[in-house]
This record gives C-alpha cells, structure tokens and sequence, in this order.
C-alpha cells in the first residue's frame, strides 16, 4: 500500500509564488530602465556628444583664427606693439581648440569602443530580461500547478481498511496454536493429569 506524502504547507509554496510575482512585478521595471539608460547613454555619445564637440572645435578654431589675425594685423601694420591681452587671448584660444580636439577624439574613441565595452553587460541584461519573460512565468504556472495538484491530493479520500477488514484478515491468515502437553496439565490440575 503505498504511504501519504507529508507535505507540512501548501501556503508556503502559494507564499513562494506571490513572492515571485512580486518580485517580477518590482524587477521588470528596473531592469527595462536599464536598458533604456544603456540606449540613451549610446545615443547621448554618439549624436549629443559627438556634435556638441564638432561645434566646439569649429567654434574653437575660428576664435583661434581671429585672435591672430589680431596678432598678426597689430605686428604687421607696426603701428603698435602686440599688446599681452592680444598674446593671451591666442594662448588661450589654442588651449581651448586643443582641449575641444581632445574631448572630441575621446568621444569617437568611446564610440568605436562602446559596443565591445557595452555588449557583455547587454548580453547579461538581454538574458535576465529572458528569464523575467519567459522562464519565471513558466515558473509561475509550475507553482500552480503543484499547488492544484496538492489540494487535490489533500482532498482525495484515500481508502482506509476498517476494523473488521482487519480481524477477518487476521483470522484467516494466523495460524491455529495448538497447546502443549505441559499447558495441558497445568491448567488440568494435579487430579486430572494423573
């Protein structure tokens, strides 16, 4: 006959399930804004960043341009001597082209290098999204299904053998006991076994 199993908790399970769900309902979010995040920090370096310093160098570069046009007008008229500010105003000017060029070969270096930085956290992020929408659901349904399948073991009425199925057995399988000689002249008494 084969034996009940024991299973101390249905609840606990039916409590497992909706800690998943929420979780899932909690995660699913999040992880969704990651990978809009990744998308837009890729868009804000390839487009955002990338033109900002393109302007930035053009812009630089005239500014350059102007400011010695200023020095050379001022050396070759010699009507005066180049003033500092005019000296200055070139230093500076190519200090800031030469920092916007570097900003902007840092920006098409993170370009060419953000795919192969990017694509192993992305591959993780894609197969975490796999699991939120298929795996976990299907986990989910499993749950369920257990917990159908233990209420209806729970409620299933297992046949349970009465007293008389058990004294008609026992009867008809213990065999006879047949006294001894010695039990006989015990219970006989001394006048009788003489």
């Amino acid at each position: 006959m084969s034996q009940r199993a024991h299973v101390s908790s249905v609840a606990a399970i039916e409590s497992f399930r909706a800690d998943i769900l929420i979780y899932l309902t909690k995660s699913k979010p999040v992880l969704e804004d990651a990978f809009d995040e990744i998308t837009a920090l890729r868009e804000w370096v390839e487009r955002d960043r990338r033109r900002h310093w393109e302007r930035e160098v053009r812009r630089r570069t005239k500014e350059l341009n102007d400011a010695q046009q200023a020095l050379f007008s001022a050396k070759l008229l010699n009507l005066r001597a180049p003033t500092w500010a005019e000296q200055a105003a070139v230093t500076s000017a190519r200090r800031a082209l030469s920092e916007a060029e570097e900003k902007l070969r840092t920006v098409r270096k993170w370009i060419r290098e953000f795919d192969n930085r990017v694509q192993p956290l992305l591959k993780e992020i894609e197969h975490v999204r796999t699991v939120f929408t298929r795996d976990a659901p299907a986990a989910v349904a499993f749950l369920d299904q257990i917990v159908k399948r233990l209420d209806e073991y729970a409620g299933a009425e297992v046949p349970v053998p009465t007293v008389t199925q058990f004294s008609d057995a026992e009867t008809s399988t213990q065999p006879e006991v047949q006294p001894t000689a010695d039990e006989i002249a015990e219970t006989a008494g001394p006048e009788e076994a003489s």
